[in-house]
């Protein structure tokens, strides 16, 4: 499971009161990066996810009261077990007045599920029943616990009763495509145009890529009443201080966090203005190991560098924005959890001399990470970290994030830069990452099946203490083995105008426009 607001208009007030506007206006907002795709299927980074959310929507919703309420679901019920859910869908369009149906749950689903379909998020399905083994080609699509028994009732049957199912049923992989659409153009997501056919609060009015993105009211949304702006002005610009200057002469009214960051250098300065903010979240960022590559197939290597940082430096230093060192996979936000000590040098210097003596010298070194000033400057002090206490020097490899993104999945790299948030309050939503060796997002390429088989326990045990017991046991076999290498749990920091209103953030990095508005004095 996984893994994360823009040119004004003036408003034209009739008197000099605070109360929200009749009137709605547009935002100006920024995203770091070029979305790779808007198809709901598909996406798996915080631009796409973000936008997808303005535009899609699926039969439930996450509220401001942080709670799953009903979207395009009107009423569902379920078994005694828990084993089976029939969802009622309500009366509701897609964006180009056709009727959402059942049936374009039962095809985005059962196409997510067909071995042939690429989805880095497509495990999240395997609680459905016969999920797992459609996507592994052992049974027929037609096995899957999906059905849709008309147009308006739609009937899942699980592996075993997911007393979150109601959360996971918000994210962006359980959201209907338009099969009206996707039947006749696989690109239909890539771009404006009378294709690029939504179900959520907004709809895509322009895409100029690289450039700008511009979402308009929906009018055929079911609940489009609730919605007071008119559009969201996404511009799309990489260099933060482009960014905070943009926001300074009035032509955004957010930078920063969850869309984009802050410059880490202003960071001291713009803690001390009133219209900064900070929050927490329940995320890691972490570097992961190639695993399935000399020379990080050796665990002892990878227990060196990974012990080797000195965190609190990095955040003390560079970062500066309330993060906390992860000593651990699952953010403290969840759990408390300490497997290793920060800058751990004597260990480091102890696995070191293990890894040389089972690899002989060291060859080469790259660490692979994406377009954006922080990740370089915290790869540079990592960099320099491993080069004074081990005496390891490595090459740093910055990519275009496109580029990042295909390095990635094609396990094109040594060690890389990644970042995981929370798609639901879980800890499975991160161990899930390395469940399976055929997991999209399992760029490491690690493997463990004792980890799988306490994951698959975890999974389908109704005793909440057990559970958690369970996934502690997970988490604290993968820290023995190192796949990855934490380094700090997220904070959230962003500059916003006084008069932006309503605009919905949580832990998870998730942020929702639906009920936000303009208001500001005459």
């Amino acid at each position: 499971m996984r893994v994360k607001i823009l040119s004004i208009l003036l408003l034209f007030l009739t008197s000099c009161s605070k109360s929200p506007l009749p009137k709605a206006e547009q935002l100006q907002l920024n995203i770091h990066s070029e979305p790779p795709s808007l198809d709901p299927r598909r996406a798996t980074d915080v631009a796409s996810i973000s936008l997808i959310k303005c535009c899609f929507e699926g039969l439930t919703r996450i509220d401001p009261t942080n709670t799953p309420s009903l979207a395009l679901a009107e009423r569902y019920a379920v078994s005694a077990d828990g084993m089976e859910y029939t969802f009622y869908l309500r009366e509701a369009l897609w964006s180009d007045g056709m009727p959402i149906t059942a049936y374009d749950f039962e095809t985005t689903w059962k196409t997510l599920l067909d071995p042939s379909f690429p989805s880095e998020m497509g495990s999240e399905l395997y609680r459905i029943k016969n999920g797992q083994k459609a996507k592994t080609g052992q049974v027929s699509l037609d096995a899957v616990g999906i059905k849709a028994l008309d147009a308006k009732t739609l009937h899942l049957t699980l592996e075993y009763p997911v007393p979150y199912l109601l959360y996971l049923l918000s994210l962006p992989i359980f959201f209907p495509t338009p099969n009206h659409i996707t039947s006749i153009d696989p690109h239909w997501a890539e771009n404006e145009g009378p294709h690029f056919v939504c179900s959520g609060p907004f709809l895509l009015e322009k895409w100029r890529h690289y450039n700008t993105i511009v979402c308009a009211k929906n009018p055929h949304y079911w609940d489009h009443e609730t919605v007071r702006l008119d559009r969201l002005h996404f511009h799309l610009i990489e260099d933060e201080n482009t960014e905070v200057s943009l926001f300074e002469h009035g032509q955004l009214d957010w930078a920063g966090f969850p869309l984009s960051s802050l410059p880490l250098d202003a960071l001291q300065v713009l803690k001390k203005r009133a219209d900064f903010f900070e929050y927490p979240i329940a995320g890691v960022y972490y570097y992961i190991f190639n695993t399935a590559a000399p020379p990080f197939d050796n665990a002892n290597l990878r227990k060196a560098l990974t012990l080797a940082i000195d965190r609190q430096a990095l955040i003390a230093n560079i970062t500066q924005a309330g993060q906390t060192p992860a000593l651990g996979f699952i953010p403290s936000t969840m759990w408390n959890s300490a497997y290793f000590k920060d800058a751990d040098v004597k260990s480091a210097k102890h696995y070191l001399s293990l890894a040389i003596e089972e690899l002989g010298p060291l060859p080469p070194i790259t660490l692979l990470y994406n377009t954006q000033s922080a990740h370089h400057k915290i790869a540079q002090a990592i960099q320099e970290q491993w080069n004074k206490t081990l005496g390891i020097r490595v090459r740093l490899d910055n990519k275009e994030w496109k580029v990042f993104l295909d390095e990635l999945r094609h396990h094109q790299f040594q060690i890389a830069r990644m970042g995981g948030v929370a798609s639901i309050n879980d800890p499975c939503t991160f161990l899930d990452t390395y469940r399976y060796l055929s997991g999209t997002g399992n760029h490491s390429q690690w493997t463990n099946p004792q980890f799988s088989a306490i994951l698959e326990e975890a999974e389908k045990t109704a005793d909440g203490e057990k559970r958690l017991e369970l996934l502690r046991k997970a988490e604290t076999l993968l820290m023995e083995e190192m796949p990855i290498a934490p380094i700090y749990y997220y904070a959230g920091t962003y500059l916003k105008k006084p008069y932006v209103k309503g605009v919905f953030l949580s832990e998870l990095n998730d942020v929702d426009y639906k009920w936000a508005y303009i208001e500001r004095d005459d």
